[in-house]
């Protein structure tokens, strides 16, 4: 277990009289972050890959094969810089894939990638809507150029108090620039905020510039990270062991 995230005393309350210091019933505890910074695919949102795997075994390919290839820095590193649009980053892809399948399949799997559906995991939602509720909500993420139109479909544009978007800012995580663009956005010093993603480099990244690092695993997980936050009753149900980086 690495060391948890510091949480400051709680203000003094003491009432002046004979004995042992009682503690006023009304005393607030501060919380231990000031803003909540969160990866979105991958903690947020997952992809239906069914029809592309469908399509890579009517190929002959190997399960994963154009999602390495869509990844792979070359190819998916302008996008979230915000350099390329979808159908160059589509073109691309078929590019890579052209000498193991025909035009036409090339093409079919680069689409079928390219505009796979989303669907988002809905307790992971629910946790960060309490926790906008305690302290501000920051999506961080490496994503597209089209990702408020992705998140208006799935419901999402009153999740968060700002979206950093890295094909917005021109720099994507683990760069630390886009860390700290995050934190001045919303006023807080990088040691008052919690950054959840589900790449461990992202989350040295963070813990680098000073934030308190959790990798998500799944939601029962966040809970736990989330419980000093959510209160006594989310404590006590977060029974998931978490990691904290500092």
């Amino acid at each position: 277990m690495k060391r948890p995230p510091h949480t400051p005393d709680a203000p003094s309350s003491a009432l002046s009289t004979p004995g042992p210091p009682i503690a006023h019933p009304s005393a607030a505890v501060a919380p231990p972050f000031d803003a909540v910074l969160c990866d979105i695919d991958g903690v947020i949102r997952f992809y239906d890959t069914a029809e592309v795997a469908r399509l890579e075994r009517a190929a002959g390919l190997p399960d994963g094969t154009t999602e390495a290839i869509g990844f792979a820095p070359e190819n998916d590193l302008p996008l979230l810089l915000g350099r390329i649009t979808r159908e160059q980053w589509a073109d691309s892809i078929a590019r890579d894939l052209a000498p193991r399948v025909t035009p036409d399949q090339a093409r079919s799997l680069a689409r079928a990638f390219t505009e796979a559906d989303s669907h988002i995991d809905a307790e992971v939602v629910a946790l960060l809507r309490r926790v906008r509720g305690r302290c501000t909500l920051v999506l961080v993420s490496n994503a597209t150029a089209w990702l408020d139109d992705d998140l208006a479909q799935l419901g999402l544009t009153d999740l968060a108090d700002h979206v950093v978007n890295s094909s917005r800012e021109g720099v994507a995580k683990p760069d630390r620039r886009i860390y700290e663009i995050a934190a001045e956005r919303v006023g807080v010093p990088p040691e008052r905020c919690l950054f959840v993603d589900d790449r461990q480099e992202n989350v040295d990244a963070a813990t680098a510039l000073g934030m308190t690092g959790v990798l998500h695993r799944d939601a029962e997980g966040l809970r736990a990270a989330l419980a000093p936050l959510l209160g006594a009753d989310e404590a006590r149900s977060g029974l998931t062991e978490v990691d904290f980086a500092r």
